[in-house]
């Protein structure tokens, strides 16, 4: 893996994947998904791979998000481009913002004024709207977007090469509640389960992390990103610092990265820069009056000139001038126009006065300076112009960084967010704490004094930290009622943001609550209002999880009276006891599940607290003071009351105001589509490779036909079976073969490799005969080698048996007999006959004797030699044995030491001498030390592994 083109070291790779978890199923790969308005970034974590960009079918890292339809095909990515500059009305790009949107909705009119060759329809129904191919056929941006999405999860799948259902996908941090969940149900549509939609500036300030790109310690670390893409720029501050969590049970420190103020302009884009391009060229080709026809009225003309436009824009961040040129543009009219950066630069002029707005709404909402700021980021496209650089370093006053993977950060980031949340790995846990951008409040109306007046409470103020609950309590409603939920105050977003924005998100209605009210009432109990718990998910996503009316009550605890007896016994164990110890206070356990005791206000006075107190420290002997003390005890039990809470759960019916996600037959509807869409894509992939596949056998089966090594392997016979069957299907598939299915080509091959198939055979056995043989011959002469060291070795007596050498000279017999054999075969049999003697055969009968061979070796191997007391002569004539008290190895040592040092042995004999105890653990590899004209002389076992090593 090729880390540096990912600005990846060894030391950042520390921090990925720690391990993989075992024992989990074989589907643990998870995948990130970066769809942004103009490209699509797939991102994969999977067990051996700890983060990785997957591939496109073109080995590329990024894909146009573009979707076309064309005579009943799908394309995706560059296809799509291709088709769309040819026919723009079926070629489908920057449906990002058109998500969640109705068709009156500010953005959705900005993109039909941008591209007006679409054909776009309202859908009532859900208050969204589709594009329309043809008269049977719609498409909403939801279903667009999950086709792509589909698409990615092809790529992920190839990369990991097993099946990918779990993905975390990045969206625009400025994306409301609708937005949000219609890219979560495109999802869906796609097959994905959506782990988490991270924002896009929080996946990216995440990788940041990550790869160690900032320090982060126990004192917070401020960085700005500043992150122009083609749809928006967006700007964040960001902190980084250590906390303490305490979410495994015990404290630890982990590192945290925590958004503390976003800004963003819709305006400030590269869409918008690429646009202006293209209407500036169309401009000066009507200027031209080279045709009375206006290319703004040519919608495919304007489709070139956006192509363009783009590449020109691109070229011009590296160049000072460039020639924009397109062929035949319209009515055959080639379009050519040099553009310098000077004039793109003053095109550009109007976002330029913008650029560093999104920067100070940034720093308001997080409240910080620019000298707070560590660092400023630049990510994104757009910001490798060098105008947009100038601007931005003049402003902040600072060098700007450029450390990042303008392209890849967010996927990354995202990726391990999803290895975080997974099940199949365990990461270096990274605290994220992302912020909300679009305050959300409650509004409902309130009876005051005989007059309606609104209300309104904060749910989630501005940049308040989430995932987080909150409860909003109606104290003063004593029957059904309604309340809505949608945005606050949005002050701080330009006035033109606040214009796109919906500000009703949801109405709630309450049924029930007179009816519980009663039934507390009833009870005893005191209201203490109508409680609504809300959430917002580690996505962004605002949910309604319950609504119940809350009342307490004050019971008294009250034990049965206790009889004679029982307080009898009672004194007589306390007396035997010696000492009086309290007995637990019981409570009375509360018959419904949803009463809980909330706290406990003993009535009891301080005297009898401290009789009781003093009655704890002395020891009870009489029983009448048993009796006193037993009957203040009861008394302070009657006198205890405890407070409980009565929660009685209220129906709530939530109605989505503005657009809604796709349910019941109508997603069904959707779901079917799609998977026709998916099988019928599936199936011509298959055809497709199915007539690569018989178009490349038969070129190849008449190219070898005319080579001389298949040739003499054929007879005259199959020669021209095969020939005359190739030209057949090499006519056929250039006439009615053309629009055959994928099963007539899967066929014709069978019955093609049928005829070739033993042509084919003929020629690999005559090709790998050869080195087969020679491993035979080798194997012959070292088993013959083997067979004579064994018969002479004097150990071999007691190691092989008689019957064992006799089997092994009989495999060597058998062996020798039937290599001379398949040589007088191969001799006779001409080459285009069928082989008797196939390689696959000749490998068999080599390893019946190497068997036999290796059973040996390893016999002897294991075999170890009878320990024998051995006798050895000392210097007086008498024997020394170990029964004498001296080890006869030792005596040895200590004798023929001293005429070895008399001639001048080398230091590493007498070294071994004096260490007899120390043994080798490879007898092979001990040191062998030659007198003067001394030969060497090998053991037995040293014999025995010459040979193995040899065979």
């Amino acid at each position: 893996m090729d880390f540096s083109r990912r600005g990846m070291s060894m030391a950042s790779l520390a921090l990925l994947i720690i391990a993989a978890l075992v024992g989990i199923s074989e589907e643990v790969a998870v995948m990130s998904i970066d769809f942004g308005n103009e490209w699509m970034k797939v991102a994969i974590v999977s067990p051996g791979v700890p983060m990785e960009i997957a591939l496109n079918k073109e080995s590329k890292r990024k894909t146009p998000a573009v979707i076309a339809f064309r005579n009943g095909e799908r394309f995706f990515g560059e296809d799509a481009q291709a088709i769309g500059v040819r026919f723009p009305q079926y070629a489908f790009s920057y449906i990002l913002d058109l998500l969640g949107k109705p068709m009156r909705h500010p953005l959705v009119q900005g993109y039909l004024h941008r591209f007006p060759y679409y054909d776009v329809i309202a859908d009532d129904e859900s208050d969204t709207i589709a594009f329309r191919i043809d008269e049977n056929t719609t498409y909403t941006p939801e279903e667009l977007v999950a086709q792509m999405l589909h698409k990615g999860k092809e790529f992920a799948e190839a990369s990991a090469h097993q099946k990918v259902n779990e993905a975390v996908i990045t969206v625009p941090g400025f994306f409301n509640q609708a937005e949000r969940k219609a890219m979560i149900q495109a999802a869906e549509l796609a097959g994905l389960k959506v782990l988490q939609l991270v924002n896009d500036y929080t996946a990216i300030a995440l990788n940041y992390a990550v790869f160690g790109r900032t320090e982060i310690n126990d004192s917070a670390r401020y960085v700005m990103f500043y992150d122009m893409g083609a749809g928006s720029t967006t700007v964040t501050v960001v902190s980084y610092q250590n906390v303490k969590t305490k979410e495994r049970g015990f404290v630890e420190t982990n590192p945290q990265v925590s958004v503390l103020g976003v800004g963003f302009s819709r305006l400030l884009s590269g869409l918008e820069m690429q646009l202006q391009l293209r209407d500036h060229l169309a401009k000066e080709f009507d200027a031209m009056k080279k045709t009375p026809n206006s290319v703004f009225k040519n919608p495919r003309a304007m489709a070139k000139l956006f192509k363009e436009a783009g590449r020109v824009k691109i070229v011009l961040s590296a160049n000072v001038d460039h020639y924009a040129q397109v062929e035949s543009l319209i009515d055959d009219i080639d379009f050519r126009l040099q553009v310098s950066r000077e004039k793109l630069e003053k095109l550009f002029e109007g976002m330029f006065d913008i650029l560093t707005d999104p920067v100070k709404m940034a720093l308001e909402t997080s409240g910080l300076r620019l000298d707070d700021l560590s660092q400023v980021v630049l990510v994104g496209a757009g910001t490798r112009m060098p105008k947009v650089q100038e601007i931005l370093s003049q402003y902040v006053k600072t060098e700007l960084s450029k450390n990042i993977n303008t392209d890849e950060a967010a996927a990354l980031g995202a990726a391990y967010k999803a290895a975080d949340l997974s099940q199949g790995f365990k990461v270096k846990k990274y605290v994220t704490r992302d912020a909300v951008l679009l305050p959300i409040e409650i509004t409902f109306d309130r009876n005051v004094d005989n007059k309606v007046k609104r209300m309104r409470k904060t749910l989630f103020s501005k940049m308040n930290p989430y995932p987080q609950k909150k409860i909003i309590t109606f104290n003063k409603h004593t029957e059904d009622f309604n309340f809505n939920v949608g945005y606050a105050e949005l002050d701080h977003l330009p006035e033109l943001e606040q214009s796109r924005i919906q500000q009703a998100i949801s109405n709630i209605s309450l049924s029930g609550v007179a009816e519980a009210l009663e039934k507390h009432a009833k009870e005893g109990a005191e209201s203490k209002g109508v409680k609504a718990h809300f959430n917002i998910d580690e996505s962004g996503v605002l949910n309604l999880l319950n609504v119940e009316l809350v009342s307490e009550k004050s019971t008294a605890v009250v034990e049965e009276e206790e009889g004679t007896f029982s307080i009898l016994g009672s004194t007589i164990s306390k007396f035997f006891a010696g000492t009086h110890e309290k007995e637990p206070e019981k409570t009375e356990e509360p018959l419904k599940e949803d009463i809980k005791p909330v706290h406990e206000e003993p009535e009891s006075s301080e005297p009898a607290k401290d009789a009781e107190d003093k009655g704890k420290k002395k020891n009870e002997t009489k029983v009448n003071e048993d009796k006193a003390v037993n009957k203040t005890e009861k008394v302070d039990k009657e006198k205890k009351s405890t407070v409980i809470q009565i929660k009685e759960p209220i129906a709530a019916k939530e109605i989505i105001i503005g657009p809604t996600i796709l349910f019941g037959e109508k997603l069904v509807q959707s779901q079917e589509k799609l998977h026709r869409l998916d099988l019928h894509d599936s199936e011509k992939a298959r055809r497709e490779t199915a007539l690569n596949n018989l178009e490349a056998f038969v070129i190849d089966a008449q190219q070898k036909l005319d080579a001389e090594e298949y040739a003499v392997a054929a007879t005259e016979k199959e020669a021209e079976e095969i020939r005359k069957a190739c030209a057949e299907i090499s006519d056929w598939l250039y006439e009615d073969g053309s629009t055959a299915s994928a099963e007539v080509y899967e066929e014709k091959l069978a019955e093609l490799q049928k005829l070739t198939d033993d042509v084919y055979e003929r020629v690999a056995e005559h090709r790998d005969r050869p080195e087969v043989l020679k491993g035979m011959v080798s194997l012959l002469n070292a088993s013959n080698l083997f067979l004579s060291n064994i018969r002479n070795l004097s150990l071999t007596s007691e190691v092989i048996t008689p019957v064992e050498i006799e089997t092994l000279e009989k495999a060597i017999n058998e062996t020798q007999d039937y290599y001379e054999t398949a040589l007088k075969s191969f001799a006779e049999t001409p080459l285009n006959q069928p082989v008797k003697y196939k390689v696959r055969s000749i490998a068999n009968k080599m390893e019946l004797l190497d068997r036999e061979i290796k059973y040996l070796l390893n016999k002897m191997k294991i075999w170890k030699p009878k320990q024998e007391a051995e006798t050895n002569q000392t210097t007086d004539g008498k024997s020394t044995t170990e029964e004498d008290g001296v080890p006869a190895a030792e005596s040895d040592a200590v004798e023929n030491n001293k005429p070895t040092e008399e001639k001048g042995a080398p230091d590493n004999v007498e070294q071994q001498q004096e260490e007899p105890e120390q043994k080798a653990t490879d007898d092979t590899k001990k040191p062998v030390v030659l007198m003067e004209n001394e030969e060497p002389q090998l053991s037995d076992d040293q014999v025995f592994e010459e040979l193995h090593q040899e065979l």
